[in-house]
C-alpha cells in the first residue's frame, strides 16, 4: 500500500511537469508553423493538457480496466469546469472570447450528447469507440481549415526555437507515458486494497490528478492577463476528453459501462457543460464568467465530490 501511494504521489508530480514542457514545446512548435493564438489554446494546450488523461486511459484499457479510463475522461471533464474554471473565476472573472460562446462551446456540448448515445446501451463496443476518433478526427480538421495563418512574429514564438520545440514536445509525451503508467499501477493497488471500483478511483484522484496541468496553466494564464486562454484550455480539454480519451480506451478494450455513469457522472458533466455555455450567453458583459458564477461551479464539484463518497459508503455499507 505504501509503494502503491508513493507511485501516485510520485507519477502525479512528473505526470503535472511533463505536461507542462510537451504544451511549452507544443504551442511553440504550433506558433512557428502559423496556428493562431485561439487555436493554440483550444487545439494544441487543450490537447497537451489532455495527454495525461490520454495515457492514463490507454495503459487503463490495455491493463485490462477501461472502466478507470472512462471515469478518468468524465471526472476530469467535471474537474475542468466545475473545480478550475470555479477556482479561477473566484481569483478572477474571466471574459469569453464570442467564437468560444458561439462556436466551440456548442460543440462540446454536442460532442456530450454522442458520448450519451455510446453509453446508452451499456457498453461502449469498438465501433463506436472508432466512431468518437473518427468525430475528433473530422473536428480537428475543420478546426485546422480555418484557424491556419501567416505565421506571428511574436515574442513568445522566438523565446523557442522550433527544433527545441519539437524536441520538449517528444521528451515531455516519453515521460508522460512513463508517470501516467506509473499512477495507474498505483491507482490500481489502491481501488484493490480498499474495494473501490476502477470507475470511482478514475473520477476522483486519477481525474483531479490529471486535471493539474489544466489548473497550473490557468493560473498561469491569468496572471498574463490571458483569460481567454483559460477556458480555450477547458473547452479543447474537455473535448479530447470526451472523445478522444474514451475512443482510444474503447478501441483497446470495450468499456462495460456502470449505471452510475449514466445515472450520475455524464449528467452532471452535461449540465455542468450546458450550464457554463449559459454563463456566457447570458451575461450582460459579452461573455464573462463573474466570481458569483464561479462560486456556484465550485459549490456543484464539492456537492458531487460528496455525492460520490456518500455513494461508496452506502455501497459498501
Amino acid at each position: 500500500m505504501l509503494m502503491a501511494t508513493g507511485a501516485v504521489l510520485a507519477g502525479l508530480i512528473v505526470l503535472a511537469w511533463s505536461a507542462d514542457r510537451f504544451v511549452d514545446g507544443a504551442a511553440a512548435s504550433a506558433r512557428h508553423l502559423g496556428l493562431s493564438p485561439l487555436s493554440v489554446g483550444i487545439l494544441v494546450i487543450g490537447f497537451g493538457t489532455s495527454a495525461p488523461e490520454l495515457m492514463v486511459s490507454a495503459f487503463s484499457a490495455a491493463a485490462g480496466t477501461p472502466r478507470l479510463a472512462l471515469g478518468n475522461a468524465y471526472g476530469s471533464n467535471i474537474a475542468n469546469i466545475a473545480l478550475v474554471v470555479g477556482t479561477v473565476a473566484l481569483v478572477s472573472p474571466l471574459v469569453m472570447r464570442p467564437q468560444i460562446v458561439r462556436r466551440e462551446l456548442p460543440l462540446l456540448c454536442l460532442a456530450t450528447l454522442v458520448s450519451l448515445w455510446s453509453l446508452w446501451d451499456g457498453r461502449i463496443s469498438r465501433p463506436e469507440a472508432l466512431l468518437l476518433l473518427g468525430l475528433l478526427i473530422v473536428s480537428l480538421a475543420w478546426s485546422l481549415l480555418r484557424s491556419k495563418q501567416a505565421p506571428e512574429a511574436d515574442e513568445a514564438a522566438h523565446q523557442m526555437s522550433l527544433r527545441r520545440g519539437l524536441l520538449w514536445t517528444l521528451a515531455g509525451l516519453v515521460v508522460l507515458l512513463a508517470s501516467s503508467r506509473l499512477l495507474v499501477w498505483g491507482a490500481a493497488h489502491i481501488a484493490s486494497a480498499f474495494g473501490v471500483s476502477d470507475l470511482v478511483i478514475g473520477l476522483t484522484v486519477v481525474a483531479v490528478g490529471t486535471s493539474l496541468p489544466e489548473l497550473a496553466s490557468s493560473f498561469s494564464a491569468i496572471r498574463k492577463g490571458q483569460h481567454d486562454m483559460v477556458l480555450g484550455n477547458m473547452v479543447g480539454s474537455n473535448f479530447f476528453n470526451t472523445l478522444a480519451v474514451v475512443g482510444l480506451a474503447g478501441v483497446i478494450h470495450p468499456i462495460a459501462v456502470e449505471p452510475d455513469a449514466l445515472i450520475r457522472d455524464w449528467p452532471t458533466m452535461a449540465a455542468l457543460t450546458l450550464l457554463l455555455w449559459l454563463f456566457g450567453l447570458g451575461s450582460k458583459r459579452r461573455g464573462r464568467i463573474n466570481r458569483l458564477e464561479g462560486g456556484v461551479l465550485l459549490l456543484i464539484y464539492i456537492a458531487y465530490t460528496v455525492w460520490l463518497i456518500s455513494s461508496v459508503v452506502m455501497s459498501q455499507g
